[in-house]
Order: structure tokens, then C-alpha cells, then sequence
């Protein structure tokens, strides 16, 4: 009997182990923000973050917290799935389930994107720089 390597194969499994990491990530920048009130990495912008990171806070820990609480309800499915057949996903299929992942990293990376950019603001012409 000889072992095919299927590359859909490794590429689903790449997803499912990278939702691990990615999960804890995001829901402990959720704990941050919203328990210990730290806002450090709120809307960062070429790693500086905004005038009034206060201001983002909310918004920043929300989507950290969505899209942590899908990839661990995803972890979650998947393995008491294949473990015990106990269906929590809308469907057991690689499809399916990938395809919520997918589109919630996309969701995330966007959405922070998006917050990024509105905490700090273009700024038409030339920038003042006097010293007092």
C-alpha cells in the first residue's frame, strides 16, 4: 500500500492548524482591548497607532473578537466532527467550512485595514514641521 499526498489534503490541513494560532491571537487582542483596557495595537498604522487609540478601541476589539470566537467555533466543529460525529458546523464538508475561514481572515485582515486607515486620517499638503 502506497501513501498518496493529495495537495488538497496538506492545504486543508495548513487552514485547519493555521486557525489555531490565528484564534488565540485574536481573542487575546479582544482581552486586551475590552478587560486590561489596553489599546497598544488599536488601528495601527505602519505600527504607530492613532492620536486617540481610546476612541478605536471598541470597534478593533469587536472584530478581534468576532473573528477569534468563528475560528474557534470552526476548531471546535471540525474536531468534535471528526471525533464524535457531533455536528455544530451548518455542514461537515471541506468546503463549506473552509470557505467560513477563508472569508472570515479575509473579513479580519480588511476590516482592521479599513479601521486603520479611518484612525488616521490622509492628510492633503505639505506637513508642518516647526519647532518651538
Amino acid at each position: 500500500m502506497q501513501l498518496a499526498i493529495d495537495p488538497s489534503l496538506a492545504i486543508s490541513w495548513l487552514l485547519f492548524l493555521a486557525l489555531f494560532p490565528m484564534a488565540f491571537v485574536w481573542l487575546r487582542r479582544a482581552w486586551r482591548i475590552f478587560i486590561r483596557g489596553e489599546h497598544a495595537e488599536v488601528a495601527l498604522k505602519r505600527g504607530v497607532p492613532p492620536d486617540r487609540p481610546e476612541r478605536y478601541a471598541f470597534p478593533a476589539g469587536l472584530i478581534n473578537l468576532l473573528a477569534g470566537a468563528v475560528a474557534a467555533w470552526l476548531i471546535v466543529g471540525v474536531v468534535l466532527y471528526i471525533a464524535g460525529g457531533i455536528l455544530i458546523l451548518p455542514s461537515p464538508r471541506y468546503e463549506n467550512w473552509s470557505a467560513i475561514g477563508g472569508v472570515t481572515i479575509w473579513a479580519k485582515l480588511f476590516a482592521d485595514f479599513l479601521l486603520s486607515r479611518h484612525a488616521h486620517p490622509f492628510q492633503f499638503g505639505k506637513e508642518n514641521k516647526t519647532s518651538v
